[in-house]
Protein backbone atom coordinates (compact mmCIF):
# COMPACT_ATOMS: atom_id res chain seq x y z
CA UNK A 1 0.00 0.00 0.00
CA UNK A 2 1.44 3.33 -1.11
CA UNK A 3 1.24 6.25 1.29
CA UNK A 4 2.47 9.82 1.02
CA UNK A 5 2.04 11.75 4.24
CA UNK A 6 2.67 15.48 4.35
CA UNK A 7 3.45 17.45 7.49
CA UNK A 8 4.75 20.83 8.52
CA UNK A 9 1.98 23.12 7.37
CA UNK A 10 0.44 25.78 9.54
CA UNK A 11 -0.13 29.48 10.05
CA UNK A 12 2.80 31.83 9.56
CA UNK A 13 3.20 35.58 9.24
CA UNK A 14 4.24 37.41 6.10
CA UNK A 15 7.98 36.94 5.59
CA UNK A 16 8.13 33.82 7.73
CA UNK A 17 9.30 30.32 6.92
CA UNK A 18 7.94 26.80 6.98
CA UNK A 19 9.42 23.44 6.11
CA UNK A 20 7.08 20.85 4.64
CA UNK A 21 7.90 17.15 4.71
CA UNK A 22 6.40 14.28 2.75
CA UNK A 23 7.16 10.77 3.95
CA UNK A 24 6.61 7.99 1.43
CA UNK A 25 6.05 4.30 2.00
CA UNK A 26 5.18 1.39 -0.26
CA UNK A 27 7.33 2.60 -3.16
CA UNK A 28 10.99 2.47 -4.13
CA UNK A 29 11.34 6.13 -3.31
CA UNK A 30 14.62 6.72 -5.10
CA UNK A 31 13.05 5.78 -8.44
CA UNK A 32 10.37 8.46 -8.29
CA UNK A 33 10.41 12.07 -9.36
CA UNK A 34 8.95 14.02 -6.47
CA UNK A 35 6.79 17.10 -6.84
CA UNK A 36 5.11 19.64 -4.62
CA UNK A 37 1.83 21.10 -5.84
CA UNK A 38 -0.44 23.68 -4.29
CA UNK A 39 -4.05 24.68 -4.69
CA UNK A 40 -5.52 27.87 -3.36
CA UNK A 41 -9.28 28.35 -2.92
CA UNK A 42 -10.95 28.99 -6.25
CA UNK A 43 -7.76 28.39 -8.21
CA UNK A 44 -6.34 25.53 -10.23
CA UNK A 45 -3.71 23.27 -8.76
CA UNK A 46 -0.23 24.40 -9.73
CA UNK A 47 3.14 22.71 -9.75
CA UNK A 48 5.46 24.42 -7.28
CA UNK A 49 8.67 22.39 -7.36
CA UNK A 50 10.13 19.17 -8.75
CA UNK A 51 13.17 17.09 -7.89
CA UNK A 52 14.21 14.45 -10.39
CA UNK A 53 14.88 10.90 -9.23
CA UNK A 54 18.25 10.08 -10.68
CA UNK A 55 20.15 13.35 -10.72
CA UNK A 56 18.37 15.53 -8.15
CA UNK A 57 17.91 18.32 -10.68
CA UNK A 58 15.29 20.74 -9.42
CA UNK A 59 12.70 22.91 -11.10
CA UNK A 60 10.57 25.68 -9.63
CA UNK A 61 7.56 27.72 -10.57
CA UNK A 62 8.49 31.33 -11.29
CA UNK A 63 6.37 32.48 -8.35
CA UNK A 64 8.57 30.67 -5.83
CA UNK A 65 12.04 30.79 -7.38
CA UNK A 66 14.61 32.06 -4.94
CA UNK A 67 12.28 31.55 -1.97
CA UNK A 68 11.48 27.82 -1.95
CA UNK A 69 13.89 24.88 -2.00
CA UNK A 70 12.96 21.28 -2.69
CA UNK A 71 15.21 18.48 -1.46
CA UNK A 72 15.03 14.76 -0.84
CA UNK A 73 16.54 12.20 1.49
CA UNK A 74 16.32 8.81 -0.18
CA UNK A 75 17.50 7.06 2.99
CA UNK A 76 14.46 8.44 4.82
CA UNK A 77 12.04 8.18 1.87
CA UNK A 78 11.22 11.84 2.42
CA UNK A 79 10.98 14.95 0.28
CA UNK A 80 11.09 18.43 1.76
CA UNK A 81 9.98 21.88 0.74
CA UNK A 82 11.72 24.72 2.55
CA UNK A 83 9.63 27.86 2.14
CA UNK A 84 11.14 31.21 3.02
CA UNK A 85 9.93 34.80 2.65
CA UNK A 86 6.36 33.59 2.59
CA UNK A 87 3.66 35.82 1.17
CA UNK A 88 -0.13 35.77 1.59
CA UNK A 89 -0.41 34.55 -2.00
CA UNK A 90 1.43 31.38 -0.97
CA UNK A 91 -1.62 30.39 1.08
CA UNK A 92 -2.84 27.04 -0.25
CA UNK A 93 -3.09 23.34 0.39
CA UNK A 94 0.29 21.84 -0.47
CA UNK A 95 0.40 18.25 -1.70
CA UNK A 96 3.28 16.00 -2.60
CA UNK A 97 3.26 13.77 -5.64
CA UNK A 98 5.43 10.82 -6.60
CA UNK A 99 5.58 9.84 -10.22
CA UNK A 100 7.30 7.71 -12.79
CA UNK A 101 6.26 6.94 -16.36
CA UNK A 102 3.91 4.29 -15.02
CA UNK A 103 2.81 5.40 -11.55
CA UNK A 104 1.39 8.51 -9.97
CA UNK A 105 0.68 8.86 -6.26
CA UNK A 106 -0.61 11.74 -4.15
CA UNK A 107 -0.66 12.72 -0.53
CA UNK A 108 -3.69 14.28 1.11
CA UNK A 109 -2.12 17.69 1.53
CA UNK A 110 -1.23 20.11 4.29
CA UNK A 111 -2.63 23.61 4.72
CA UNK A 112 -0.28 26.58 4.62
CA UNK A 113 -1.74 29.94 5.60
CA UNK A 114 0.29 33.15 5.43
CA UNK A 115 -1.14 36.15 7.23
CA UNK A 116 -0.43 39.70 6.11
Amino acid sequence: QVQLVESGGGLVQFGGSLRLSCAASGIIFSMYDMNWYRQAPGKQRELVATIISDDNITHYADAVKGRFTISRDNAKNTVYLQMNSLKPEDTAVYSCNANTMHDDYWGQGTQVTVSS
